[in-house]
């Protein structure tokens, strides 16, 4: 079970959906992203694409985010979700929000609320990171939602191919963890 790393949420256990369909991120590489990250996160806006559990978006405003928007278009996952946000008692008045939508229709409304963010995180199905990185990034670029100083982080599997060069941003660097690689990315000029 998935379970919040550090902050004031430190230890709370976070349902998952049942089945294969959702895949946490590991607290391993939960840990490392935000050792990565972590004088990023305090006071910043967190996006988390592709939410599944919402442990990514959760850790975030553990450690001092001051917002965070999930994005999960599975209804399972989606009341998963809730149920989580319920477990610690966050509503949108602590300046977390859950989007049940797809990435493209949650995107576009985000842009028209002129919103943009710190830290955008997505963690997509393995088998769809290559694809769903590149539209994504050129939503976020082409909607200037990415914040000039932010960082774009993609999880995706070591054992598929992950083309950094069509994406369109600067790629920053890659980690590996086991199967799972964390691959970031900042804005271009």
């Amino acid at each position: 079970m998935p379970r919040v790393v550090a902050g004031r949420f430190r230890g709370i256990i976070l349902d998952a959906p049942k089945g294969d369909e959702t895949r946490p991120t590991s607290d391993k590489v939960k840990e490392a992203l935000f050792s990565i990250i972590q004088t990023r996160v305090p006071g910043s806006c967190f996006l988390d694409i592709f939410a599944g559990t919402g442990g990514i978006g959760i850790e975030a405003l553990s450690r001092g985010a001051d917002s965070a928007v999930l994005i999960e278009k599975s209804g399972k996952a989606a009341s998963v979700i809730r149920n989580n946000l319920n477990k610690l008692r966050l509503t949108d008045e602590d300046d977390i929000r859950l989007m049940k939508s797809g990435y493209a229709e949650a995107l576009k409304t985000l842009a028209g609320e002129g919103k943009s963010f710190d830290i955008i995180f997505m963690d997509p199905p393995y088998r769809m990171a290559q694809k769903t990185a590149e539209e994504i990034s050129r939503i976020v670029t082409e909607t200037n939602m990415l914040k000039d100083d932010g960082i774009f982080i993609v999880e995706h599997s070591s054992e598929l191919p992950f083309v950094t060069d069509v994406i369109n941003m600067k790629p920053n660097r890659s980690c590996r963890y086991g199967l799972a690689v964390l691959t970031f990315f900042s804005k271009n000029g």
